[in-house]
């Protein structure tokens, strides 16, 4: 798995930068676009969704009212029936064997029956209201006054002696019937002393109940569910329709409030389904109304724009990739022109130089400073040459003074022994220091030399200097240790102690002092030089400071400052870093 991510970052690493830097320009464009389009897309996808349950919620609500007034015209006019008291006298003498005379008939018929059938009229939901009486002993006064027989014919013969609510049946009152779906509320007519008189039928076209079950909304559609668990189509029946409203039935009726209140309504969108599937328990029918409404039209109208979107984004982006990227490798193409320029200085090629265009921007200046790095790398390989070579004339010198030093030292070796023959012991000194001087001079085994190996040369040049001059000049040193076990480049220190005495001492002619200190100052080693002698003015110590800075050029001469000079280019090229130096 390691092994794989780092192939994946390899390959990454080896795409070109203007193809990095297109990427991320597009990253950084399309992302967001991306957000924003799919938050804009699911908000419409939500809205319409939410549009859809809110509409399907307000339109239960109004066929909940429906339905209660029409089931109040029912219970109203059941209850009408149950209080007329002629009616009901003419039940129980049709129970009991009894008859009336025509006259009798005539009047209950203008009076009562007229009063029944105004009340059917004037209702224009209601199907019918009718009284079936327990036998066939009594006179037929249509259209609210049948026989039994009549009774038997209908479908909720069997809910006589029970009543209750009888959903989809056809009325087969009589032959020429239609075939309409009806509805009614079958209540028995009972009496104290009589027992069971009759039955009362109130009906109503089942369109009329639930008009919903017969509308011919494409998108929709409705069933009543019965207390029994069977399942009312109006149109044709869905079986996906069926499962659910079967489903939602028992959720419902389990959470059904109690008979005050208002009914439950239930709706909400089923993703699986891409449905608005709402639900209504109506007690006092103790069933479920069940309205499956599929906005999948809808939601698919909202899909196809996305689609539609995103199929233009893919366009847009490769576009966009085209511009961007001929607009980016137009931005690097002095970083490339660069880049050849490194590549051919790799091959060997210093003389090459990158084409400054004069832009005042970042890559011009890039140009501008590799082609001074250019310059500095061929200066300084020169120098670096230059160096080699002295450094070879150094050794071809060196080996010559070898050559000569055994016959020099042997003729000193001659004299110092001659001055102790005739007692000339200050000669014989001076030989001494002069041999020990020639020899460090001309021993060039190495290019550093100890502290204490370079002070030791110091004192028997000050010894020589000492033959010179009428006064003498001392030596003050105090150096630690540490210092004295320190390499430095062999005759650094000499021509420091030499400019102090012919630009200080000498110049007053009388017994003086050099001091050289050393002190450590972590985490370097500092040896000061000082002299009283005469000094020098400040226009003079600032020329000096500029021609030890290389910032004035030097020639051959004993005050021109060359002796400090190389010692400071010696200790630049020694050392990284030294502290400057001052006077």
């Amino acid at each position: 798995m390691l092994l794989k991510q780092k192939k994946n970052w390899e390959s990454i690493k080896g795409i070109k930068l203007n193809t990095k830097l297109t990427a991320i320009i597009l990253l950084f464009v399309m992302v967001p676009i991306a957000i924003l389009s799919g938050v804009m897309f699911y908000n419409m996808e939500q809205s319409t969704i939410n549009e859809n349950v809110s509409f399907m919620d307000s339109t239960m609500a109004r066929r909940q009212d429906s339905i209660r007034n029409n089931i109040d015209s029912i219970n109203m006019t059941t209850q009408f029936f149950l209080s007329d008291e002629s009616m009901n006298s003419v039940l129980i003498s049709a129970k009991n064997g009894g008859s009336y005379s025509t006259k009798d008939l005539i009047a209950i018929y203008k009076n009562d029956v007229a009063a029944l059938e105004r009340l059917i009229n004037t209702n224009p939901v209601l199907g019918g209201a009718r009284y079936y009486a327990v036998s066939d002993n009594v006179q037929e006064m249509m259209p609210v006054m049948y026989n039994a027989s009549r009774m038997e014919r209908q479908e909720w013969v069997e809910m006589a002696q029970t009543g209750g609510w009888i959903f989809n049946y056809q009325d087969h009152l009589f032959s020429s019937s239609d075939t309409t779906p009806m509805m009614a509320l079958i209540t028995p007519v009972t009496n104290k002393k009589y027992g069971r008189l009759g039955v009362i039928e109130a009906n109503m076209k089942m369109r009329t109940m639930f008009p919903s079950l017969y509308e011919n909304v494409k998108s929709e559609t409705s069933c009543f569910v019965t207390k029994d668990g069977d399942v009312i189509f109006g149109r044709n029946t869905n079986e996906k329709v069926k499962s659910i409203a079967i489903a939602l039935a028992d959720d419902i009726k389990d959470e059904a409030m109690d008979e005050y209140e208002t009914p439950e309504i239930k709706t909400f969108y089923s993703k699986a389904e891409k449905s608005v599937i709402s639900g209504m328990y109506i007690k006092e029918l103790s069933g479920t109304l069940v309205s499956v409404e599929d906005i999948s039209g809808s939601l698919n109208q909202v899909y196809n724009q996305r689609n539609a979107f995103v199929i233009w984004m893919i366009v847009i982006l490769f576009f966009l990739t085209f511009v961007i990227n001929l607009l980016v490798r137009g931005v690097l193409k002095d970083f490339y022109a660069v880049l050849y320029t490194i590549r051919q200085v790799r091959g060997g090629d210093l003389s090459v130089r990158t084409k400054e265009t004069g832009k005042e921007d970042e890559m011009g200046e890039l140009a501008h400073q590799v082609n001074r790095m250019l310059d500095n790398i061929q200066t300084l390989m020169q120098q670096n040459i230059d160096r080699e070579l002295l450094a070879k004339n150094s050794q071809i010198k060196a080996l010559q003074n070898q050559i000569n030093a055994h016959f020099i030292y042997n003729v000193l070796e001659s004299i110092k022994m001659m001055a102790e023959m005739n007692e000339e012991y200050v000669i014989s000194d001076s030989i001494t220091s002069l041999g020990k001087l020639l020899r460090y001079s001309m021993k060039w085994t190495s290019n550093t030399v100890l502290v204490s190996d370079e002070l030791e040369y110091i004192k028997n040049y000050t010894a020589l200097i000492n033959l010179r001059f009428d006064y003498v000049i001392y030596l003050s040193l105090n150096i630690p240790e540490k210092i004295m076990n320190q390499r430095i480049p062999k005759m650094s220190l000499q021509p420091i102690i030499e400019n102090a005495i012919i630009h200080g001492v000498e110049g007053i002619a009388e017994d003086t002092t050099i001091y050289i200190k050393g002190f450590i100052d972590d985490p370097d080693c500092v040896i000061e030089i000082t002299d009283n002698g005469r000094g020098m003015n400040d226009e003079e110590l600032e020329n000096l400071k500029k021609k030890i800075a290389g910032e004035i050029e030097t020639s051959g001469g004993s005050s021109n400052g060359i002796g400090l000079k190389n010692v400071q280019d010696r200790l630049n090229s020694s050392y990284i870093y030294f502290a400057p130096y001052s006077m």
